[in-house]
């Protein structure tokens, strides 16, 4: 099931960009930023947007950050309100913490404090943030154009041992396999239809957004 509310923390290029996607996809979205003018531009945008200071213990709970299903923290270059915040959404007790780093010994530094998934925003551009924490099953997105998207998709227990064939993915969801990579290292290309895939394995699919969609919802039913 997809997680349906989030809360991004830090509306800064990285954070905006985020949180405008996942208002997109269809998501409930809470921005919270300590600049009134990053809120006030957000404010069109986002389901909800608060002036706060996130390392605020009685601030954040009065915000009901607890019962969001993920919050993202997307701070700016304060490296100490990043680990505060992220300190503080875990003893409060949030489902799921998103943290960017700002270099590899904060990204080690978020792990060691709890951080269930540390971005890197010079390699994950919050476009495709946004579409793989929506997604269980995306583990890559490129964006060919306004339409055309490739992407990567673990293959979920459901599909395990199935055939192109059986899948039919072009006939029911119009979206193309135009590669497997196996989970013991061999890579299918423009695999055939007796050629299967396993749990565990990834496959790289080409469609449309809306194909592509249609394809993940359907394997998160």
């Amino acid at each position: 099931m997809k997680r349906s509310q989030y809360a991004v923390i830090g509306l800064g290029r990285f954070g905006s960009s985020l949180a405008k996607e996942l208002i997109q996809l269809g998501y409930e979205v809470m921005g919270i930023d300590m600049d009134e003018e990053a809120v006030e531009e957000m404010s069109e945008e986002l389901t909800h947007v608060v002036v706060a200071d996130s390392t605020d213990e009685d601030v954040i709970r009065s915000l009901g950050i607890r019962n969001f299903d993920c919050v993202i923290v997307a701070i700016g270059d304060d490296i100490q309100a990043s680990i505060l915040t992220t300190i503080l959404l875990k003893d409060i007790g949030v489902k799921m913490v998103v943290a960017k780093a700002l270099s590899e010994l904060h990204g080690k530094v978020l792990h060691k404090i709890g951080v269930d998934r540390v971005i890197f925003p010079e390699r994950d551009m919050g476009i495709r943030v946004a579409h793989q924490l929506v997604s269980p099953n995306l583990l890559d997105y490129i964006e060919l154009s306004k339409e055309y998207t490739i992407a990567e998709l673990a293959v979920p227990k459901c599909l395990d041992g199935l055939s192109l064939k059986e899948l039919d993915t072009r006939a029911r969801y119009g979206c193309s396999v135009v590669a497997i990579n196996k989970k013991h290292g061999d890579v299918i290309i423009a695999p055939t239809a007796t050629d299967t895939v396993d749990e565990k394995d990834v496959m790289v699919i080409i469609g449309t957004n809306e194909q592509i969609e249609h394809f993940e919802n359907a394997l998160v039913r």
